[in-house]
């Protein structure tokens, strides 16, 4: 199918054109279509399978058509609601992208900046607004945003955004949008909360499921080097000698092991920034900005913190540490091998990640292809004394970060 075919209007045809789209993925196939005809939409799709497009473009379409040519200041019509600030930029930029022939203006707001530049934006009128939820409900409370004129309501990654604990702030924004409008749910999994939540904000919704989060692109090539948490660093230098390798996002699990992670690196004169929760919105888009300009080599992030890095044919991805969740492997390993093209997953396992190993290969059903011939296997003796109790206090950070950060949100989004 080409997109010709979905009813789509020629300025959006002319500007998918110049961006070399030629054939819509499944999901835009699927969802461009029910949007284009008013349906509301609940879509499971994981990261890297087009499902910003897939709402994108028809809301585009059907604004432009509503208010090409009414006179004066433009009304807000459609509210798209993301948790994170990276990814709110992303879809900004897609929106961007695809409206570029036509008439139609868009806004992007998210908190961790001073407010004044957004605000002056949303005073010129815009059409579409991407909001993550603490700026959304604070500018609204201050009466800067007028949400009564809604038409079309955009929930993304609603997953993520439950984990981040933003769900108070969901029902706060439902109270205050017209209950008359066309609703648009995407979450990339769907479990009893996420389903709870889609019942109170759809009308007779048309599913559309697409690329199962149990499913990773076949595109991407997976491989797995087993060694021991001394020999992490050894094993990520020993892959780097590959020049090849010459831009790759590597996942941490925590803040403070990505900062330790780009420090010893950088002494080894390998370029790299970190990019997580704690740093400043200024620092994080400048390290993302170096990172998409191949300024540096390395970009090492959280899980939360990549939501949103969609860098164009980025081949190789590195899992510095194997998530618990298997779920959150298949998420990482999207951020490669998108659109069809190439990819490299590589994971790096110590002796007590090896069950999350296990568990990963039981989601996806496929053993990941072991690379048993490098200079840092694992052992099967046991941790000594020492490395026993530093991993102890570890796992015992690892939690109390992990709670801190739940307040933190919780706290964060409660002022907002």
């Amino acid at each position: 199918m080409k997109f010709e075919e979905l009813g789509l209007i020629d300025p959006i045809l002319k500007a998918l054109k110049g961006l070399n789209y030629e054939q819509p993925t499944e999901i835009q196939e699927k969802g461009i279509p029910l949007v284009l005809n008013r349906k509301d939409v609940l879509g499971c799709a994981q990261t890297g399978t087009g499902k910003t497009a897939a709402f994108a473009i028809p809301i585009i379409q059907l604004i432009e058509k509503i208010e090409r040519n009414k006179p004066g200041r433009p009304t807000l019509r459609a509210l798209i609601v993301t948790p994170t600030r990276e990814l709110a930029i992303q879809i900004g930029e897609n929106i961007e992208q695809y409206s570029k022939y036509t008439s139609v203006k868009h806004a992007v707001i998210f908190g961790g900046v001073k407010q004044g530049a957004q605000v002056r934006a949303l005073n010129k009128g815009v059409h579409i607004m991407v909001a993550t939820p603490g700026r959304l409900l604070d500018l609204e409370s201050q009466g800067i945003i007028d949400l009564s004129t809604i038409k079309m309501f955009v929930l993304d990654e609603a997953d993520r955004m439950l984990d981040m604990g933003f769900i108070h702030d969901i029902k706060k924004l439902l109270k205050v949008l017209p209950e008359k409008k066309q609703s648009l749910f995407f979450s990339a999994t769907m479990p009893d909360n996420i389903v709870k939540l889609s019942n109170q904000i759809l009308h007779k919704p048309v599913s559309v499921t697409v690329a199962r989060v149990s499913s990773a692109a076949e595109t991407i090539q997976q491989y797995l080097y087993y060694t021991n948490r001394t020999d992490k660093i050894k094993v990520l230098l020993h892959i780097l000698k590959n020049p090849e390798i010459d831009q790759v996002l590597v996942f941490h699990r925590t803040k403070h092991g990505a900062d330790r992670l780009c420090r010893d690196l950088r002494k080894r004169n390998i370029s790299c920034q970190a990019i997580h929760g704690d740093k400043a919105q200024n620092q994080r888009q400048k390290a993302l900005k170096q990172f998409k300009e191949g300024k540096i080599r390395l970009l090492v992030a959280t899980d939360i913190a990549a939501r949103g890095i969609d860098i164009e044919k980025m081949e190789y991805v590195i899992n510095y540490n194997v998530p618990n969740e298997p779920e959150t492997y298949v998420h990482r390993i999207g951020r490669t091998g998108r659109a069809g093209e190439n990819g490299v997953a590589i994971t790096i396992s110590e002796p007590e990640e090896n069950a999350y190993v296990k568990d990963v290969e039981r989601l996806i059903k496929k053993k990941i292809e072991q690379v048993k011939n490098h200079p840092f296997p694992q052992t099967d003796k046991p941790m000594t004394a020492a490395e026993k109790k530093e991993w102890n206090k570890e796992k015992q950070r690892r939690k109390q970060e992990y709670f801190a950060n739940r307040k933190k949100n919780r706290t964060s989004n409660a002022r907002r």
